[in-house]
């Protein structure tokens, strides 16, 4: 792409970009910008056309971010930023508060369980700042630019930035009503002769939540990529479930079955993109995460015999 002068471009389009590199869709950018989606493409290809360089393409879940559109990026955000500050200064109503918009996605639970009540106390610090939860499994990619933080399950094959967020405690659980109707399975082999409810088989690629680590032939019978049916269907009884424990145990008459289980604590992982990680309004949600499950960590493991007691409730 041929570019005219490189220093005549207007900076104001740098917030056209770093809207559209929030969203990952022009609609979206127009949306919070409070503009037509026309003006929105239209200042992006006049920015394009004046640095000369491609900054987005199209990808199937909207527009990613080119390598050179990611490098001028962290500095766009910089840019707008301070243009944002002049305009508090100039105006009067300079404050501490943050605004702008902060896209996190998750697994299904731990998102609505872990990441919704850390997001709600950051909305409550910090009224004019958006923020965006995006659940379901999904794998990351260098090129991704549609999420700022992402709380994943497992360890991700990525070079973006990631650090350990906790650890939680998984079980076989099952219904009393189950339980009782076909007894309680004291091995795993008894375990195995019971139908299973266990994640489809896109899932097993974590170690931590492959059921047949555990259940020597498992006798899979009912299997779904979310975690809300896997409870449902342990709940009405269709069998036994391989569950986290800060899920199973939010359901009432759900506990673990009397087979001794050797623990497999499954890591989560938080991960950034790196021209987001420095951001403070990122950086906020990142702490606020983590705080959460220093605050809930007795929601996510058992502490040694707690998970035997529970098994012999009745």
């Amino acid at each position: 792409m041929t570019g005219q002068d490189p220093f005549d471009f207007r900076a104001d389009d740098l917030r056209y970009l770093v809207a559209v590199a929030d969203s990952g869709r022009v609609v979206s950018a127009a949306k919070a910008l409070g503009v037509d989606h026309s003006t929105v493409s239209r200042r992006l290809q006049a920015l394009e056309r004046s640095l000369g360089v491609r900054l987005l393409d199209r990808g199937p879940d909207g527009w990613n971010l080119t390598d050179k559109g990611q490098e001028v990026l962290e500095h766009a955000r910089t840019v707008v930023k301070a243009m944002s500050t002049v305009a508090q200064v100039a105006s009067g109503s300079g404050s501490t508060s943050l605004s702008g918009t902060v896209r996190v996605t998750a697994a299904d639970g731990f998102g609505a369980v872990f990441v919704v009540p850390a997001l709600a106390r950051v909305r409550e610090q910090h009224p004019s700042l958006n923020v965006e939860l995006v659940t379901g499994a999904r794998e990351l990619t260098l090129r991704e630019s549609s999420f700022d933080l992402a709380v994943t399950v497992g360890v991700p094959t990525t070079r973006l930035f990631n650090e350990r967020l906790c650890e939680y405690d998984n079980a076989f659980f099952a219904s009393d009503e189950y339980l009782a109707r076909h007894g309680d399975p004291t091995s795993l082999a008894e375990l195995s002769h019971h139908p299973l409810v266990f994640f489809v088989d896109a899932m097993e690629r974590i170690h931590e939540l492959d059921v047949a680590e555990h259940v020597p032939e498992p006798n899979v019978r009912f299997s779904s990529n979310n975690i809300f049916a896997m409870l449902e269907a342990v709940r009405l009884g269709v069998g036994v479930g391989l569950l986290s424990k800060f899920m199973a145990e939010r359901v009432p008459g759900l506990r673990p079955v009397a087979a001794y289980v050797p623990p497999a604590r499954v890591p989560v992982t938080l991960v950034a993109r790196r021209e987001s990680v420095r951001r403070r309004e990122v950086l906020v949600v990142r702490e606020a995460l983590q705080q959460e499950v220093r605050d809930r960590r007795h929601e996510l493991i058992w502490t040694r015999g707690t998970k035997d007691d529970a098994s012999r409730t009745t």
